[in-house]
């Protein structure tokens, strides 16, 4: 399946876009942003460029999950990821419907031109994503039920 581009340029196939909440072992995974915020009010700081996933980068997140400290996109697993029903990721539209935007305005993400979650829910899923830890330490339960990991 195709997609028109955001800025109307070349068409991408489902096959590129990118998951922006990716485990670091994911093929062609890369590192986009880095946790900053509180524990009660985590935030993704966005990197200008991203850094290949290294066993060096990862070693950075200290004794936490890499995936606690750093937003991984990856290709798209599609039918092969849980989150992923029919042409859609039904985690990116959890997020949309459950959780308040945190930014006014998008983030400089450097995925956003192949993002699943762009391509699908536009800028609803940007003015979220900032808050979205992939691997977040004693969610609550309405995250647990987001996230799909009751």
């Amino acid at each position: 399946m195709s997609h028109a581009s955001p800025k109307g340029g070349a068409r991408l196939t489902s096959e590129t876009l990118d998951c922006p909440s990716a485990q670091a072992g994911a093929k062609d995974a890369r590192v986009y942003g880095v946790r900053t915020g509180t524990s009660d009010a985590p935030r993704i700081g966005y990197l200008t460029e991203t850094q290949a996933v290294s066993e060096k980068l990862l070693a950075l997140s200290g004794p936490a999950k890499p995936t606690e400290v750093f937003r991984i996109a990856a290709p798209c697993a599609m039918t092969g990821c849980k989150h992923f029903e029919g042409n859609a990721c039904k985690l990116a539209q959890r997020i949309v419907e459950g959780l308040a935007p945190v930014v006014n305005a998008l983030p400089p993400c450097r995925i956003r031109p192949t993002c699943r979650w762009f391509r699908q829910e536009g800028r609803n899923a940007c003015l979220r994503c900032p808050q979205v830890i992939t691997d977040k330490p004693n969610p609550t339960a309405e995250e647990k039920r987001i996230a799909d990991d009751e």
